[in-house]
């Protein structure tokens, strides 16, 4: 089983999860886009949606669902998302897809944070996938140097732009042993939007898609 295929099945596995009259989130990137292109066969149990990304966004308006704001919504149902990275205690790496501050945010507001993933993304620690890092385009050269006293290698993500209007930092060479830590540390470095380590808020159900199926995990 090739890994699209893989990412396929967790997908397919998540939306048991969603249930007659929920208010559904859903994340940005590979594994996500599989899970939008099966969301119309649970169109019915979907009361509203919400989407962390103007490409998922398009996305679901292509399949004729209204998307509604975050705002509009307030604390909901169930967020769906894959992620670059995850731990057994579930924390993970996010923000290849450079969506981490609004999938951050989504997350924070749903009861329940579902994620999928294929079996090459659970890892025994951290940090082997590049830590992105959204920042204001000012401060990219001073969270650079902080992020060099950590001992971590900042590489600007060029050319690309978040829809928040701000620029990806991608941090190699980090051993991220105490993710909540890290997470917080990071965080208070002045011109930092978001850190892609969800720790203080991981997921609580991880989906693995791998040969024998899918297999999951929970907080």
């Amino acid at each position: 089983m090739d890994a699209s295929d893989k990412k396929r099945s967790a997908a397919k596995a998540a939306l048991e999860f969603i249930e007659p009259g929920m208010t559904l989130g859903v994340g940005t990137g590979s594994t996500v886009n599989l899970l939008i292109e099966m969301l119309p066969a649970v169109r019915d149990k979907i009361d509203r949606i919400v989407s962390s990304s103007k490409a998922s966004t398009v996305l679901l308006k292509e399949l004729g669902f209204t998307v509604s704001t975050l705002n509009e919504v307030g604390d909901y149902d169930i967020y769906i998302d894959g992620a670059d990275e995850s731990n057994k205690r579930l924390e993970l790496v996010k923000g290849g897809g450079g969506a981490l501050t609004r999938e951050k945010v989504l997350a924070a507001a749903a009861r329940r944070f579902i994620c999928i993933v294929d079996d090459t993304k659970l890892v025994g620690m951290l940090g082997k996938f590049p830590l992105p890092i959204e920042v204001l385009p000012m401060a990219q050269e001073l969270v650079s140097r902080r992020l060099l006293k950590m001992r971590g290698q900042p590489i600007w993500r060029e050319g690309f732009i978040t829809d928040n209007g701000n620029h990806i930092l991608d941090v190699h060479d980090l051993q991220i042993s105490n993710p909540i830590e890290m997470e917080s540390r990071i965080n208070r470095i002045p011109g930092v939007l978001t850190v892609g380590l969800f720790a203080d808020r991981p997921a609580d159900v991880l989906l693995i898609g791998g040969d024998a199926g899918v297999r999951e995990m929970r907080n």
